[in-house]
């Protein structure tokens, strides 16, 4: 059946007159977003960005959570070394080890974690802050390989699942947020992606 070529719809201003392909579009399914869950997802994404955002924080300060402050960033401690000295499974332990502790891992950890964090809380940058932030999820599993259900040792590796783990979960987040634009609602979405510079420069949505 052909679709007329224009339909009534209601708007808080009214009822106003739009193609028939935009209602049929609109009503799609996966093309609706409530305005519930457009909260609801920026509620997710500056959950995350916290995360981030206090992994960075506590680790360069020491604020004594998972670091104390003997061993922050600021007094000459290390935010790597910790992680990749330890790692004891899979294929990439060797390579773990070889980086623990180098300074150029440390900055570019530490700036990756205070980036992504800062950007999903203001809600900028989504899809680059995937992007990073993925990658540096991605890295973190490789070093635990949850696959590996024993250590180099030949001891149980503690790996509660045969792939997916939390690493995979944020990083799957991360995308999720960026496609579904959640930086609009309670963010600064809208005015980033209004500038000169992101309009010239789609990626930086």
């Amino acid at each position: 059946m052909r679709l007329p070529e224009a339909a009534m719809t209601t708007t808080n201003s009214g009822p106003v007159k739009v193609p028939a392909h935009a209602l049929e579009t609109a009503e799609a399914p996966g093309h609706m977003l409530t305005t519930t869950a457009a909260r609801a997802l920026a509620v997710l994404r500056v959950g995350t960005g916290f995360v981030f955002l206090w992994a960075f924080l506590d680790k360069t300060f020491g604020l004594g959570f998972s670091t104390p402050g003997e061993r922050a960033w600021i007094n000459g401690g290390s935010p790597t070394n910790g992680f990749l000295s330890h790692v004891q499974v899979g294929p990439f332990q060797s390579v773990s080890h070889d980086l623990a502790g180098l300074w150029w891992v440390d900055a570019l950890f530490m700036v990756g974690m205070a980036a992504v964090g800062l950007a999903l809380i203001a809600g900028i940058g989504l899809r680059v802050s995937a992007a990073a932030g993925g990658l540096i999820m991605l890295m973190m599993w490789a070093a635990e390989f949850p696959p590996d259900r024993y250590t180099a040792a030949g001891e149980a590796s503690g790996s509660t699942n045969p792939f997916m783990d939390y690493h995979l979960v944020y990083a799957i987040v991360l995308v999720v947020l960026a496609l579904t634009y959640a930086g609009h609602t309670w963010g600064l979405g809208r005015i980033w992606t209004r500038l000169p510079l992101v309009q010239k420069n789609r990626w930086m949505i």
